[in-house]
């Protein structure tokens, strides 16, 4: 059976999306994903397939709508993380981080703004 390659696909969906340094930004994406099947916990609920990568994607191209002069590199840290972080047990999330911290040197992903959240 033959293995679909991730980083093209992911690739040619960024470019859909109007990144413009897609084929970098894809291969650290799928660059994470190996490296967390690598390092993190076994968890059932944990995904690093093609369902994750789409949603990444998806998730990323909905931030460079929302932000077309942000930084792609922060963009597509911020999608990973907005998608992972919430389904990561805590041990691993400092491994998370690494990899990410690891992959995207001096990128930080901007905080997000809660209040009218909480003030609901």
């Amino acid at each position: 059976m033959m293995v679909p390659d991730y980083a093209m696909i992911a690739e040619i969906m960024l470019y859909s999306f109007g990144f413009n340094h897609a084929k970098a930004l894809a291969r650290k994406m799928v660059s994470t994903f190996t490296l967390c099947s690598e390092q993190l916990s076994a968890q059932n609920h944990y995904d690093y397939g093609m369902r994750a990568v789409f949603t990444v994607i998806i998730r990323a191209g909905l931030l460079k709508s929302m932000k077309p002069q942000e930084d792609e590199a922060v963009l597509v840290l911020s999608a990973l993380c907005d998608v992972n972080v919430p389904k990561f047990l805590p041990q691993d999330l400092p491994l998370f981080e690494g990899i990410v911290g690891d992959l995207f040197p001096g990128k930080n992903k901007p905080e997000q703004d809660y209040e009218l959240l909480n003030n609901t």
